[in-house]
């Protein structure tokens, strides 16, 4: 009888391995365990522990055992390298990113610093494998399970998962709840506080093998249904609308297929924005847009960054604008920017993009245009695969290893950058060129981050930590860039005719929230201020402009475009011009909201408020529902092609 019991103690090894490391997990990286997504991430723990064990007893002793050590081995490197991964990028990698995790060793040197850092939440990680290999011997037989006790643990791993699935409505199935994450929707930092690690990387593997995507429920459609209308200048109207001549009607006459048949259904009933007195105001001008690392309001100084604190403050300011952070952190970040679409969850949106047309990003636009266009980035030209989706998007793209020449530091200089690329396109008019900077990136300290170091002498003085220090100093090269750039473009005689548009990929992240507190010198809230971010729209000698309605990145396409008076149809983009009398609206991964009426956190269902604004429950729903179809519509974008299917419908 002893002998049977000590069979199943390699059950109890496995059940608590994995709620011990579940628990240090949630401790290193969200701080709190006393929440229902760590009991329901126990209850689901339980059932994958149980299955490990049964998946441990059908074969030999000497099989048993390797198995068994396969399977806490790899259970302890997961949970490791999701802390280490987290703490890089401040989201969990899917299966996707795994697929390409080669490209992280990139950032070996950030690595191998938040591996010190964390190392004693490492070394917790590794006690139950240390308890495996000193007690394999004394407590383990790795004996073959008898059939019938086989037979015993199917009804309890039903029941228990059973219980698991009804657990996930105890919170409701409202937007985030564990149920909507486990069902329908996909957000791989929520679903891991919400259901545990294991979990979402089930779900995770599950949903890439059926190729699964996020679903939306249309309980009412979330854009009022119109009739036709020619949306040409109306009688009362001053300005005419940013739209094509697309023939919805017929497009959807003569499709077969549902999904995009409901796809032009929803577009046509888009309302687009009207054309404004911005409209074509930078007609024929050259343009720069970038998108620079980890730029931040902190980075606004008089003192030590005074070429970005002219750009923000000499052109349009804009006060109230939001860079939000979404599943692939920087190249995420970019893809909003770039093509005003929602990333998809769960994928490399920029690189999938590489398959479908693109004609509303910049490049392809002003290529089209008669325009040279250029795009560059100081860093490994292949990384997240910016050498399938910058050609794509109509740039002829230069990065380390294809073609720009600079020095191979980490992070490499944005000044050299400059440098070495200008000459290549400011003799060219009209000219537009695409840059994603580097220099900004993590980790900040004077020891590993070359930018740092080089600029260090410039906040040696200044009352901040080191880390506040190192991050202000990566900030100064880009400075420089933007400081050579603009003398370029003067001496070149094109500073009065060049449009430059620069914003951030997402705030900067690798700083700890109370340095980001010290830097800024107040308390900054996490949920919506920590996203304010300036964007700069700046030329030489323009008149400056303050601009304190809520916008963010997915604004910026429609907003170049309408001010280069391109032909584009605002109402096949989720962002619009800033410009127009369009309501604002900025969209949050977790499908929070702000609206010129206030604030809304869809985690915590709380509406707030501005000016005193009154919203009801109709208004927030009415919200929440246009905030999900831009998620969803977006992702369709991606799946189908859709643009190029949409376009044919042209008259």
């Amino acid at each position: 009888m002893t002998s049977t019991i000590k069979n199943f103690y390699l059950l109890l090894f496995f059940i608590f391995s994995l709620f011990i490391m579940e628990t240090i997990f949630r401790l290193a990286t969200f701080g709190e365990l006393f929440t229902y997504g760590f009991m329901l991430s126990l209850i689901f723990s339980l059932i994958i522990s149980t299955l490990f064990f049964m998946f441990c007893s059908f074969f030999s002793k000497k099989i048993n055992f390797i198995l068994s050590l396969i399977l806490i081995l790899g259970t302890t490197i997961i949970y490791v390298s999701q802390l280490i991964y987290y703490n890089v990028f401040r989201t969990f990698y899917t299966l996707y990113s795994a697929g390409n995790g080669l490209q992280v060793l990139d950032f070996w040197r950030d690595i191998l610093q938040v591996i010190t850092q964390n190392l004693l939440w490492i070394i917790l990680l590794f006690l139950p494998l240390l308890f495996f290999f000193i007690f394999k011997n004394s407590y383990f037989t790795f004996s073959k399970l008898q059939f019938k006790y086989s037979i015993l643990f199917i009804l309890p791993i039903v029941g228990i998962y059973l219980i698991g699935l009804l657990t996930l409505s105890a919170d409701g199935k409202g937007l985030n709840s564990a149920h909507s994450l486990y069902y329908t929707s996909s957000n791989p930092a929520l679903s891991t506080e919400k259901l545990g690690l294991l979990t979402t990387m089930r779900l995770d593997v599950q949903r890439s093998v059926t190729g699964w995507s996020p679903s939306y429920e249309i309980t009412s459609n979330p854009i009022p249904t119109e009739p036709d209308i020619e949306y040409d200048a109306m009688e009362d109207d001053e300005y005419d609308y940013n739209v094509m001549d697309i023939d919805f009607k017929s497009l959807m006459e003569n499709e077969s297929n549902s999904e995009i048949k409901q796809m032009h259904q929803y577009f046509k009933n888009v309302s687009p924005t009207q054309k404004n007195e911005y409209t074509g105001k930078y007609a024929d001008y050259n343009l720069i847009l970038i998108t620079a690392e980890a730029f931040s309001p902190m980075a606004v100084r008089k003192d030590i960054t005074p070429t970005l604190y002219k750009m923000v403050h000499e052109g349009y300011n804009f006060t109230n604008f939001y860079v939000p952070l979404w599943d692939v952190s920087t190249s995420d970040g970019e893809y909003v920017a770039l093509t005003s679409l929602i990333p998809k969850s769960g994928v490399w949106s920029f690189r999938e993009s590489s398959n479908i047309e693109l004609p509303f990003v910049m490049g392809n636009q002003l290529k089209n245009a008669g325009y040279k266009t250029m795009a560059y980035h100081n860093h490994t030209y292949s990384f997240y695969r910016r050498d399938l989706s910058h050609p794509n998007m109509g740039y002829d793209y230069k990065g380390i290893g294809n073609g720009l020449d600079v020095e191979e530091i980490w992070p490499a200089s944005d000044l050299e950058m400059m440098e070495v690329s200008v000459g290549e396109y400011i003799n060219d008019v009209p000219f537009h060129a695409y840059y994603m900077t580097v220099s900004g990136h993590l980790q900040y300290n004077f020891m590993g981050n070359n930018m740092a170091a080089k600029n260090r002498h410039y906040v040696e003085d200044l009352p901040y930590s080191e880390q506040g220090r190192a991050y202000l100093a990566t900030q100064i090269e880009l400075d420089k860039a933007l400081d050579h750039l603009l003398n370029e473009l003067d001496k070149a005689g094109v500073a009065d005719n060049t449009l430059i548009a620069l914003s951030s990929d997402h705030y900067p992240y690798g700083l700890d929230h109370e340095v980001i507190d010290e830097l800024t010198g107040h308390y900054v809230e996490r949920d919506f201020e920590l996203y304010r971010s300036p964007f700069i729209l700046y030329t030489q000698n323009m008149d400056s402009k303050t601009i304190d309605k809520p916008v963010s990145s997915l604004d910026i396409i429609p907003t170049l475009s309408n001010l280069l008076g391109l032909e584009y149809d605002s109402r096949l983009l989720m962002g619009n011009d800033m410009f127009s009398d369009a309501d604002p609206l900025v969209i949050f991964r977790n499908h929070s909201f702000i609206t010129e009426k206030g604030y809304y956190n869809a985690e915590t269902e709380e509406f707030i408020s501005t000016n005193s604004a009154t919203v009801d429950e109709d208004y927030i729903e009415r919200m929440l529902n246009i905030v999900g179809s831009k998620f969803y519509y977006s992702a369709k974008i991606l799946d189908t092609d859709y643009y190029s299917i949409v376009l044919e419908g042209i008259e």
